[in-house]
C-alpha cells in the first residue's frame, strides 16, 4: 500500500509540474481551438448541406462534434513528447533518471499532464450549442465525456513520448508527429461512420485507439447516439489496455532520450 501510495504522490507531483507549464503560455490551448472550430463551421456547415455522408438519420453535424472533440485532443497529446527533448537538454531528464522515481510514474505524470491540457478542448462544445447541435449536458454524460476526453490524450501522449524516445530531436519528432496525427485521424470514425470505408481501411480503424474515443465521445454526448452500457465499456477497456501498454513501452524506452 505504501509502494502504491508512493508511486501515485510522484504520479501527481509530475503531472503538476506539465500543468504548471500552462501558467508560461495560456494562449496555446485557445490557439488550438482554432482549427476544430474552424471543422465545425466550414467542413460541417458544408458536408451538412452537402448530404453525403450516411450517418444513420443523425445530423450530419451532430455527427461530427463528437469526432472534431476528439481530433483537437488528439492534435494535443500527439505533440506532448517534445517536452521531454526540450527537458533533456535543461538537463532535467537527468534528474528525473537518477531520482528513485519509477520510471512509469514519470511517463504517467507527463502523460496525465497532457490529459489535463486536452481537457481545456472541451469548450468545444460550446460552439456546437451555438450552432444547434443537441448535446446531452447531465452530469453522468459530462463525466464520462470529461474521462474519455483525458483517458484518450493520456493514450496519445505516451504514443508521443514513444516517438520522442526514439527520434531524439526536435526536428525529427515534429516531422514524425505531422505525418502521423492525419492517418489516425483519417482511419477513424471521426468525420464518416466506419461502414463506408473500403475493408482494409475498417481493419485499421478497428485497431485505432482514436476510432473507440470517438465511438464512446458519441454515446455520451448525443441523445440519439448509442447508449449500450457494453459498447462503452468496450471503448474505455480498448483505451484503458492500450495505455497501460504504451506505458509499459515508454518506461523502458524512457532512458533512452539521454544516450
Amino acid at each position: 500500500m505504501t509502494l502504491l501510495h508512493d508511486f501515485f504522490a510522484k504520479t501527481l507531483a509530475i503531472a503538476a509540474m506539465e500543468i504548471r507549464k500552462l501558467r508560461h503560455d495560456p494562449t496555446e490551448l485557445a490557439t488550438r481551438a482554432i482549427q476544430p472550430a474552424l471543422w465545425l463551421l466550414i467542413f460541417g456547415q458544408v458536408m451538412s448541406h452537402g448530404r453525403m455522408v450516411d450517418t444513420g438519420g443523425l445530423p450530419y453535424l451532430d455527427f461530427l462534434v463528437p469526432g472534431v472533440l476528439a481530433q483537437s485532443v488528439l492534435f494535443i497529446a500527439i505533440f506532448n513528447g517534445i517536452s521531454i527533448i526540450w527537458e533533456r537538454d535543461l538537463g532535467i531528464v537527468h534528474k528525473f533518471l537518477a531520482s528513485p522515481t519509477p520510471r512509469a510514474a514519470l511517463v504517467v505524470g507527463k502523460a496525465l499532464g497532457g490529459g489535463v491540457r486536452a481537457l481545456s478542448q472541451v469548450v468545444i462544445l460550446i460552439l456546437a450549442l451555438l450552432l444547434g447541435v443537441e448535446v446531452r449536458w447531465s452530469p453522468l454524460a459530462l463525466l464520462g465525456v470529461v474521462a474519455l476526453v483525458l483517458l484518450g490524450a493520456m493514450v496519445f501522449s505516451t504514443f508521443s513520448l514513444i516517438i520522442a524516445c526514439l527520434v531524439k530531436t526536435r526536428e525529427r519528432f515534429m516531422g514524425i508527429g505531422q505525418v502521423l496525427t492525419m492517418p489516425l485521424f483519417f482511419a477513424s470514425n471521426a468525420i464518416y461512420p466506419t461502414s463506408m470505408m473500403p475493408g482494409w481501411l475498417q481493419a485499421i480503424s478497428h485497431v485505432n485507439p482514436l476510432t473507440y474515443q470517438i465511438d464512446g465521445l458519441r454515446a455520451f454526448l448525443l441523445p440519439a447516439g448509442p447508449v449500450a452500457p457494453l459498447g462503452i465499456a468496450l471503448d474505455i477497456a480498448v483505451l484503458a489496455l492500450s495505455l497501460v501498454a504504451l506505458v509499459a513501452v515508454s518506461a523502458r524506452l524512457y532512458p533512452n532520450i539521454v544516450r
